[in-house]
């Protein structure tokens, strides 16, 4: 497969995750328990997915080979950087981090 009308959603639930999908088959062929976990989806954005596009955060053949493969492909937030988690967490009176 050299291209792929692509729809991407996003999350309303979990924040930064999305969802791409063949646009001909949509959300109505994903599997219920993906759908649940997802969440609520706003569609983002409508692309033609090649093996040379630029994508933010995954490589475009492995998008386009678990769209041929599962018929999605999800994108999961970014792993939180160990030197952030200050920002996350608070430091109690003994100074244990959460």
């Amino acid at each position: 497969m050299n291209k792929i009308l692509c729809d991407v959603y996003r999350s309303l639930k979990k924040d930064e995750a999305y969802l791409y999908v063949e646009q001909k088959k949509g959300l109505k062929e994903l599997p219920e328990e993906l759908l649940e976990i997802f969440g609520p989806a706003e569609k983002t954005l409508t692309l033609i997915l090649t093996e040379e596009k630029k994508l933010a955060r995954a490589e475009a053949t492995k998008v386009m080979a678990e769209i041929e493969e599962k018929g999605f492909y999800l994108q999961m937030p970014p792993p939180r950087e160990t030197y952030m988690l200050d920002l996350f967490c608070k430091k109690d009176k003994s100074d244990h981090e959460c």
